[in-house]
């Protein structure tokens, strides 16, 4: 898994809107915070990205980019963001499956999904924070409030 202080790997990838969405864009100008679920409309999944989105004034706060990354296609996370009130960029990593998460080290190649996990990258292109959760197991809110502290 990639390191706090190492550089974030440039990645461009379509949203749910089928935008390209490329990490670097956001260099020099706002810090992204990426983060990578398993897949769309799973219950934990769905339970943490309403959180995010109940919550979007945190990130707003600090002028931060939330980009969440899942296999799943650009379709599915159409579908899922219009259903659910998602108003943030949904990325799909479908194919290459998984080349995205592979690249940060966060591909489960057993179950063929990223793990639940999180990079705060600073708008010099460097990761600030990384927390990560098991199968199953909800990122807390307040552990996105702690690393956005770290920006503000």
């Amino acid at each position: 898994m990639r390191k706090i202080g190492s550089p974030a790997p440039d990645f461009d990838l379509r949203n749910q809107f089928g935008e390209e969405i490329r990490l670097s864009a956001f260099r020099d100008t706002r810090p992204v915070v990426l983060v990578f679920v398993p897949l769309a409309f799973s219950g934990v999944c769905t339970g943490e990205l309403d959180a995010l989105r109940d919550n979007l004034a945190d990130f707003a706060a600090v002028n931060a980019e939330l980009l969440v990354v899942t296999v799943d296609s650009k379709w599915a996370l159409r579908t899922w963001a219009d259903g659910a009130g998602y108003t943030f960029s949904l990325l799909s990593d479908f194919w290459p499956h998984g080349e995205i998460a592979s690249a940060y080290g966060v591909f489960d190649q057993s179950r063929g999904v990223a793990e639940r996990a999180t990079f705060v990258i600073g708008t010099d292109g460097v990761i600030r924070d990384v927390f990560i959760t098991g199968p199953g197991e909800p990122r807390a809110i307040e552990r996105y409030r702690e690393a956005l502290a770290q920006l503000g």
